[in-house]
């Protein structure tokens, strides 16, 4: 028998990513995202040292400078996929749909990440590109066969990932698109800036997201007093289970 109950994992997922892509401010900030990654890439290439600059000079973590708008812009992604479905009030046709609550996160958590890890490859790809194209005679930059050029750039198209899934347990917790959107900003922005100046002194500053992946996920050359690459994205995705699992909760102990 065919209930509403009864609607299949895949039937789910079909059903958002057929809302996501369908939604004109998903390809608005897809395009933010692959304007920041490849011009940003190229500014940053084409003022870059020469080959007498600073032996801590890191290409690779250049190339990407377009990331801090891209976990911006993919946070807020996240934020959107739930938010604006309490906005306009279509959740409660979702949840009609799909009695398990539970499942229909899920459904958005995967369908979200999957389409936020390809683009960010692209992007993270494009910008390294991007980087070593504008880079003039003399100005450093790394090939994708030098050690840990590889590993950077996949580990950065996921931390797009994981930010996405902050900020879709976030909408699920707070359910309004302004609030969620805060606390993203809060989570990635400011923390960092307000812990900047006590940085030295204060060693959990090194456990914040934006911190993690930049001197753990992009850097190609080691940072001092960071933790590994593999620690860093095992505690990113510590933090989206985290947010994923208290959105889970929220959701199906709250009235639509």
């Amino acid at each position: 028998m065919t209930t509403a109950a009864a609607v299949s994992r895949r039937a789910v997922a079909r059903m958002e990513w057929r809302k996501l892509r369908t939604v004109r401010s998903t390809w608005w900030i897809m395009l933010v995202f692959a304007a920041a990654m490849v011009g940003l890439a190229a500014l940053a290439g084409a003022t870059g040292p020469k080959i007498s600059g600073p032996s801590s000079y890191d290409p690779t973590a250049n190339s990407l400078l377009g990331g801090d708008v891209g976990q911006l812009v993919f946070g807020i992604l996240g934020v959107l996929t739930l938010s604006a479905e309490f906005s306009s009030g279509s959740i409660r046709a979702t949840f009609a749909a799909v009695p398990r609550r539970g499942r229909v996160l899920a459904a958005k958590a995967a369908v979200l990440a999957a389409i936020t890890f390809v683009v960010g490859v692209a992007g993270t790809f494009a910008g390294f590109a991007a980087f070593a194209a504008a880079a003039p005679p003399g100005v450093p930059h790394d090939s994708l066969g030098h050690p840990g050029v590889l590993r950077a750039l996949l580990l950065g198209a996921a931390y797009f990932s994981l930010i996405a899934l902050i900020g879709l347990g976030l909408a699920a917790v707070i359910r309004h698109t302004a609030g969620a959107i805060s606390a993203i900003v809060a989570v990635v922005f400011l923390l960092p800036l307000v812990l900047l100046p006590l940085g030295k002194h204060i060693p959990a500053a090194k456990f914040l997201p934006e911190n993690i992946a930049v001197n753990s996920l992009i850097a190609v050359k080691p940072v001092a007093g960071a933790m590994s690459a593999g620690a860093g994205f095992a505690v990113l995705c510590l933090y989206a289970a985290a947010a994923l699992a208290a959105g889970g909760w929220a959701l199906t102990r709250r009235d639509a």
